[in-house]
């Protein structure tokens, strides 16, 4: 559980501090995009009001608020099972990617309304419209983490 918390806490706090740096203290919200080295890299600003990609996009109070007890609900399920029984560091670490990542979205939810997004990437020759953040990239590799990787400590066997 310990290993989940300090990733969870680490996680949440990173993803804030970019949304916070990019988003308010260099102003993309009032700029629209930052060329930081197209085309793999650009800040640009959306506000997604739906889950990935904006899927499900709604500006209904309502959808924001099934989003949130969406993301609450997963989170206390992944604390649960990460409490139920002796998980391995790297299950413990990819608990707490998706748990740091999913706050992080859920406090823009609370705050804004919506999910701040701001990461582009873009590559030979293929132009991204979608932008996404830190806490997308962790609740990916969370989820990514907790598929396929071997993720509960195997019985000891006693002769």
């Amino acid at each position: 559980m310990r290993w989940m918390t300090i990733t969870a806490v680490l996680t949440f706090a990173l993803d804030q501090l970019t949304k916070i740096g990019v988003v308010h203290l260099l102003d993309l919200k009032s700029r629209g995009q930052i060329d930081v080295m197209p085309p793999y890299l650009t800040f640009r600003m959306a506000w997604n009001r739906g889950v990935n990609f904006g899927l499900g996009s709604s500006d209904s109070d309502g959808m924001r608020w099934v989003l949130i007890a969406v993301a609450v609900a997963i989170s206390a399920w992944v604390v649960w099972w990460v409490r139920r029984g002796e998980m391995k560091r790297i299950g413990q670490v990819s608990a707490g990617l998706l748990l740091g990542g999913a706050i992080g979205n859920v406090v823009d939810r609370l705050v804004y309304g919506a999910v701040a997004d701001f990461l582009n990437m873009s590559c030979c020759g293929i132009n991204n419209p979608w932008s996404f953040n830190v806490a997308d990239i962790a609740i990916f590799a969370g989820a990514i983490g907790l598929v396929i990787l071997p993720v509960e400590k195997t019985a000891s066997k006693t002769p």
